[in-house]
């Protein structure tokens, strides 16, 4: 199986580094020195790494046979791709592979279907659950565990707890319900009154 685990960005300094979007839990693992990873546009690769260090906080990869800033503006965008056992699990329990996550049903903690996860985007602040509703519609689901309480791999299911209005729009409380009760429909407050 082929997961993306990175994405080449802009060209760094002038002997063939660039800086590249990790886009895996393990980049020790993935993107070490001696790593041979596949490429999209495959015209690109296969690139093997030949160093890699971290400065300022962003990865910097330099592969071989791209000596010169030019080679290395020449990768930009270019997906990195590992070969990964389908068997194989992250170290950490509480870490999954996004092919173990797609096709996941999606429920509340009653059992109420929710969708399926069609796809993960990550964001660089969380991942995000792209989950098809059962009339079309998608709705993006924060991939945190204050959401997502539980993945049952065996049941291949995902359990959330949603907050109001992030499923269905109807549950966000927007007018006040005294609006209803008191007629006041029209009735805006003035600033006293806030």
């Amino acid at each position: 199986m082929q997961l993306v685990v990175a994405r080449i960005g802009r060209a760094h300094g002038i002997k063939g580094e660039v800086t590249v979007e990790v886009r895996t839990d393990e980049p020790e693992l993935r993107l070490a020195p001696g790593a041979v990873l596949a490429t999209d546009p495959a015209t690109a690769g296969p690139l093997t790494i030949e160093t890699g260090r971290v400065h300022s906080g962003r990865l910097l990869l330099r592969f071989e046979g791209v000596k010169d800033r030019t080679g290395a503006e020449a990768l930009r965008n270019t997906l990195l791709i590992a070969d990964v056992d389908p068997a194989e699990l992250p170290e950490d329990p509480e870490e999954f592979y996004d092919h173990q996550l797609i096709d996941l049903d999606v429920v509340l903690a009653d059992g109420t279907e929710i969708g399926r996860i069609t796809e993960i985007t990550h964001l660089p602040s969380q991942d995000l659950f792209i989950v098809e509703r059962p009339d079309g519609s998608e709705v993006m689901i924060p991939f945190v565990e204050e959401i997502v309480t539980e993945i049952d791999l065996e049941e291949q299911r995902a359990v959330i707890t949603p907050p109001p209005g992030l499923i269905d729009e109807s549950e966000a409380v927007v007018a006040s319900a005294r609006d209803e009760e008191t007629g006041t429909e029209g009735y805006a407050p003035k600033a006293e009154d806030a």
